[in-house]
């Protein structure tokens, strides 16, 4: 029998750290649905009896569907769009030869790094200078432009982990590029397209400092907790939602990471020299 390799143990204190680290980023989250469920007015020790009111209270209130109304328009709209921006851009960095592809790269995926607070303030003078009414319009704008790095950052490994071969094959039966793309390419990387799709309508769905800049009299589901936070009665409520909101972006997240996940370790590296 082979002799365990190093790597191969596990590391305890490695994995005690790592679940200390989780618990330091998590636990202030957790509070948020504790309270959903406390009787009580506020937020605070001790809790109070068990309740789901302030969750069937949420369904007597019209402004949360008409806000979330709108964030499901703005997300799916935005989804779809930096994914079919992020597919020819993924594409062409993975798979072609170009001056500058490192600085293009990084200048595609800067909105990760940029404070939204910086784009918010640009975004709204340019669309000031412009003459363009604030609307849900602009809010979907500033969001593609900080969901299209996350939609090429998914698309990237696709491409590049997918087999060439397959698209050689189908140049040489004589297959035009556009039907080689969707008869070949695009099931291969099916599953990063439908990764970028849930992550990008997420981020899209809980983003507030671009909203915050750009919305106008149609608020967001997080404009509306923000706007509401001014009143106490309304609080309990706003944890009920915000509980709502944590689980179904939690479980999206997951879903599209193992999405994206999918294929990967099947597809073999890219052959035949990247000179097209």
């Amino acid at each position: 029998m082979a002799a365990t390799q190093p790597f191969d143990r596990p590391n305890r204190p490695l994995t005690v750290y790592a679940g200390l680290f989780t618990l330091f980023l998590y636990i202030p989250i957790l509070f948020i649905p504790l309270f959903s469920f406390n009787s009580g007015l506020y937020a605070r020790f001790p809790l109070q009896e068990f309740t789901l009111v302030w969750y069937a209270e949420l369904w007597t209130r019209g402004p949360v569907f008409a806000a979330l109304q709108n964030s499901l328009q703005v997300g799916v709209t935005v989804a779809v769009i930096s994914t079919v921006l992020a597919v020819p851009a993924a594409k062409a960095l993975a798979r072609y030869r170009m001056p500058g592809k490192g600085p293009i790269l990084g200048f595609m995926l800067l909105p990760l790094v940029v404070p939204g607070l910086i784009f918010g303030v640009a975004l709204l003078v340019l669309v000031s200078r412009l003459g363009i009414p604030l609307s849900l319009w602009t809010v979907g704008l500033g969001h593609v432009i900080i969901c299209l790095p996350f939609a090429i950052s998914i698309l990237l490994p696709r491409f590049e982990g997918s087999n060439r071969s397959l698209e050689e094959a189908s140049a040489d039966l004589g297959e035009n590029a556009w039907w080689t793309f969707w008869r070949v390419t695009f099931p291969n990387i099916l599953p990063g397209v439908l990764a970028s799709l849930l992550l990008t309508f997420t981020v899209s769905f809980d983003e507030f400092i671009i909203a915050f800049f750009l919305s106008g009299t149609d608020p967001t589901l997080p404009m509306y907790l923000w706007n509401q936070l001014r009143f106490p009665q309304s609080f309990p409520s706003l944890l009920a939602l915000s509980t709502l909101i944590l689980v179904v972006s939690f479980g999206m997240v997951f879903v599209s990471l193992s999405l994206a996940r999918i294929g990967q370790g099947r597809s073999g590296p890219a052959s035949g020299p990247n000179t097209h």
